[in-house]
């Protein structure tokens, strides 16, 4: 059992959510969301930074981390303008940072959960997966600015006051540095420069000696569901019945397979459990990420967002759903007819 379980995935995955909530404790990306906020001074450029925050910081910070700082952070925001502003606003602006979180994700390694499984399973260089994913970020990001300015083109074009006071929380600079440190360590490993061991044993000793509270905030239960995964696709792999009946399901068709997986069981689950029967490895890279797209289960990261609309908006959630379960199939549908045109 301990031999189907993927060691380097487990260790670098922990390092990297450990040093992710080391920063937001500190409050690094609430700074970076109001440093940029505080240039806007239209509707479209508000939101355009709100949608931004989350596709591109999700890049790097996962988009986890991104749905759980910054859509919170929308809605300390958005009170802040006029109600009707704030009304026609807040669902589509959450949904869409939703969507932008499951999309800028899928450009790196460390954007999600499933690709930095699956880039260490495929030996790929790192120019090599941004290179295949590169088409369908470029894609991506034009979908969402034309859905901005579509959104806003009945919005005031200047209402945005004075932001709300930022909380009275004092940062370590000493501890953002540590991470910061650790994070370029983490990379290091992750492009196959350091042994993931190292990676691992100097978050875990810097962690416990400087800052031993954020290892509370460090998703296990993420963690667990790896590693029941790797013990189930083993010894799914045993039973030849079933292992040849997957592989002839996936031949010719791992993108397609991944993204349908993806929509009941989520696309971590769908990419542990289909790498075990295909080695290509690159179109499963594809297709659990455009498969983050669709039901609201097809990437867990989505019910970051549905839980603060319940918690904030609890009268909104059926409208939030149907809007929610729209746009990602638009999205969807737009990126296969890509994938299908480039033919990878």
């Amino acid at each position: 059992y301990l031999g189907y379980i993927d060691l380097r995935t487990l260790a670098i995955l922990f390092s990297l959510m450990t040093i992710m909530a080391g920063l937001r404790r500190q409050g690094v990306f609430d700074r970076m969301g109001r440093a940029l906020l505080a240039r806007t001074g239209s509707t479209l450029q508000l939101v355009l930074v709100l949608v931004g925050l989350c596709f591109f910081g999700s890049m790097i910070i996962t988009n986890d981390v991104s749905l759980l700082t910054f859509v919170p952070f929308t809605f300390v925001v958005l009170s802040g303008l006029a109600p009707d502003t704030r009304r026609a606003l807040t669902i589509p602006v959450v949904c869409m940072q939703t969507i932008a979180a499951n999309l800028g994700s899928m450009l790196t390694p460390i954007g999600n959960p499933q690709n930095l499984y699956l880039y260490g399973k495929s030996g790929m260089s790192m120019a090599e997966f941004l290179l295949l994913m590169f088409p369908y970020t470029v894609v991506s990001l034009l979908l969402l600015v034309g859905w901005a300015v579509a959104v806003c083109r009945k919005q005031a074009s200047s209402c945005i006051g004075a932001l709300p006071e930022q909380p009275n929380t004092t940062a370590d600079r000493k501890i953002i540095l540590l991470d910061a440190v650790l994070f370029a360590v983490c990379l290091l490993a992750v492009v196959r420069v350091l042994p993931y061991g190292v990676a691992f044993a100097a978050v875990l000793v810097c962690t416990l000696c400087a800052d031993r509270s954020t290892l509370r905030n460090v998703d296990y239960s993420l963690l667990l569901t790896f590693v029941a995964f790797f013990v189930f696709i083993g010894n799914l792999g045993r039973i030849p019945a079933f292992s040849g009946w997957l592989q002839a399901i996936l031949a010719g068709r791992e993108v397609l397979v991944a993204v349908l997986a993806s929509q009941v069981t989520s696309n971590v689950p769908a990419a542990l459990l289909l790498s075990g029967f295909t080695d290509e490895t690159a179109a499963l890279i594809i297709g659990t990420n455009l498969g983050g797209l669709g039901t609201l289960i097809a990437s867990m990261a989505s019910l970051i967002s549905y839980r603060q609309i319940a918690r904030e908006l609890p009268e909104e959630k059926g409208r939030y759903f149907k809007l929610f379960t729209l746009s990602n199939l638009i999205f969807l549908v737009i990126l296969l007819a890509e994938w299908r045109i480039i033919g990878r």
